[in-house]
This record gives C-alpha cells, sequence and structure tokens, in this order.
C-alpha cells in the first residue's frame, strides 16, 4: 500500500479556505479546499496518511500560558532560528495568527488521537529554501517549482491554498525520507523543514532521493 502524506494550509478561521493535499510515495498531489474542522478530519481520517504536515503554529513559545493573557513571549526557538535563516514568519502572538495558533494547537491532538503523526511546517520558508517562489510573488513560478520538483498532479488552476498545501506535503514526504532539519527543540515545539538541496536539487527530482 502506498505511503500517504496529508499537508494542510490551515486558515485561521472556518470562513476562509483551506488548503488540501494527500499525496502518494510517488509524488501524486490530490488537492481540495475544504472550510470546517469536521471536514478537514474526515479527510484525515479517509485517507489516514503516515504523517499530517501542518502550515500552523502548534505551541506556544515557553513561558507562555495563554494566547489571551498579556505575557512577554512571543517567539519560540524555531520562530528564532527562522529569523536567523532570514525567513520571513509572523510571530504566534500577533493579531490574526492568535486564531491560526488556536485553530492548529486544537486540530492537533484530534488528529493525534486516530494514531496519525502531527508535524508544524511552514511552506513559505520551505519554498525559501527549495528556492521556489512563495505564492504571492508567482503563483505561476510556484506551480512550475513544484513540478520541476517532481511533484505530479497539479492542475494550472489550483489556488494558493491548494498549492501551500502541496508543499506542507512535500515537507511532510521529506520527513518520512529523513531529509529534513527540524528547528527549535521537541519541548517547546519543532517547525520542521526541508534539507536545503544546493546543486543536487537541479540535478534530481525528489523521487529520486
Amino acid at each position: 500500500m502506498l505511503a500517504k502524506v496529508v499537508g494542510i494550509d490551515l486558515a485561521g478561521s472556518e470562513s476562509r479556505p483551506t488548503g488540501f493535499c494527500a499525496m502518494t510515495e510517488d509524488l501524486v498531489a490530490n488537492t481540495s479546499v475544504v472550510y470546517k474542522d469536521h471536514e478537514i478530519l474526515g479527510l484525515v481520517r479517509s485517507t489516514m496518511p503516515r504523517i499530517v504536515a501542518i502550515d500552523a503554529p502548534l505551541s506556544l513559545p515557553r513561558g507562555r500560558t495563554s494566547l489571551e493573557v498579556r505575557e512577554p513571549y512571543h517567539l519560540r526557538e524555531c520562530d528564532h532560528e527562522l529569523a536567523r535563516m532570514g525567513i520571513k514568519f509572523f510571530p504566534v502572538t500577533l493579531g490574526p495568527m492568535r486564531k491560526l495558533t488556536e485553530r492548529g494547537m486544537r486540530l492537533k491532538p484530534i488528529i493525534e488521537e486516530v494514531g496519525v503523526e502531527v508535524i508544524e511546517v511552514y511552506p513559505g520558508g520551505a519554498q525559501d529554501v527549495l528556492r521556489i517562489p512563495r505564492k504571492h510573488a508567482s503563483l505561476e513560478g510556484l506551480l512550475r517549482g513544484l513540478r520541476r520538483l517532481g511533484i505530479k498532479g497539479l492542475r494550472r488552476e489550483m489556488s494558493g491554498d491548494e498549492l501551500d498545501a502541496v508543499t506542507c506535503a512535500l515537507v511532510g514526504y521529506l520527513y518520512l525520507k529523513g531529509e529534513y532539519v527540524a528547528l527549535g527543540d521537541r519541548e517547546e515545539g519543532t517547525i520542521i523543514m526541508p534539507k536545503p538541496y544546493g546543486k543536487r536539487a537541479a540535478r534530481k527530482g525528489l523521487s529520486d532521493l
């Protein structure tokens, strides 16, 4: 049976679109757009992947007890590492990120209850590392970049949310292959990122790993 990875480009609210991607071990991506928590959970249960890779903060900064209470802790160690890499991101305590963090942290244990591992990923940062455009820079460029990396089943009409979900699934695939780095520490929370490919990326598709 082909191993499956699910990538979720989670929205902060159920009224906004969430990109969902189920990817096989031979890098065939099947995407959809969903809204409600029960839709996300239903697709995870019907797919039963080995990994669910979610684009949302899944933990709070060390020392912080709540997103509602004003506290002087805004960044996790994994966030500091992103900053040191020159990768742009929004802190978990900033405005709309609070809702996204709350939703991600709520969904994570529910998914884990069915026996599926959940990892935090950041598609924008992964795209920077893989040297492909972020969706806001060029949706067409992101599509071409993912195809160049060997992802199959992509369509021109895919939304940015879907392509970010594909990127999430790709990072989950690399995690299973051991081709990743974990930023931060397990106790506080980690972000899984692709290993930099450098010249190897130009010579080999991901399916050759």
